[in-house]
Order: structure tokens, then C-alpha cells, then sequence
């Protein structure tokens, strides 16, 4: 496991989300946005999928991440200090659950 992947552990529930729900709906916006451009069928997003060799370059990730803000209610590439490059689906998808909204 990379450096990465080891920081972004999505471990039990993150708030109004859980880690599965979050990777659903990333994963449902992911396949929609794919169909509403091509006619072929997405990748299959699993965990040690290369963000890099989806077929969506930087332009689809930031409207992905955008669009996942709106639904989500929160973007956590801009909660962060530091730069954050997710190599993998799975890595993306643990930086998702770690930022996730915490219930008071």
C-alpha cells in the first residue's frame, strides 16, 4: 500500500455517510457522467483502478468533483491544506470519507 493510500483510510462510518454510500454515489456520478459523453460503457471503478487510465481526464475529475459537491454537499480537495492527488478509486474514495461532514 502506497503513502497515499495509508493516509486516506476511510475506517467505519463519516458522518451522514458511509464509506460505501459515498463510493456508490461517486461511483453512480462517475458511470452518468461517462454515458452522457460516450456511447460505450464506463470502466469498472474498482479499488485499485488508476484514476489516470479511466478514460476522464483532468477537465471530467474537476467537473466529477464539482458535481459530487452539489450532491454531496462538501469538496474535500478544498478542506485540505496540503495538495491531494489520489492515485486510485479507492484512495479517492477514502479522501472523500475522511473529509465527509461529521455529525455534531
Amino acid at each position: 500500500m502506497n503513502e497515499m493510500s495509508s493516509q486516506f483510510q476511510a475506517t467505519g462510518p463519516t458522518g451522514p455517510f458511509t464509506a460505501e454510500e459515498l463510493r456508490a454515489r461517486i461511483t453512480a456520478l462517475f458511470n452518468e457522467m461517462w454515458r452522457e459523453d460516450r456511447d460505450d460503457e464506463p470502466a469498472e471503478l474498482v479499488d485499485d483502478t488508476v484514476l489516470l487510465e479511466t478514460g476522464f481526464d483532468s477537465m471530467a475529475f474537476a467537473v466529477l468533483v464539482a458535481r459530487l459537491d452539489d450532491e454531496l454537499g462538501f469538496d474535500p480537495f478544498t478542506m485540505t491544506e496540503d495538495p491531494v492527488y489520489p492515485q486510485t478509486f479507492a484512495e479517492f474514495v477514502a479522501f472523500y470519507a475522511q473529509c465527509a461532514p461529521r455529525p455534531e
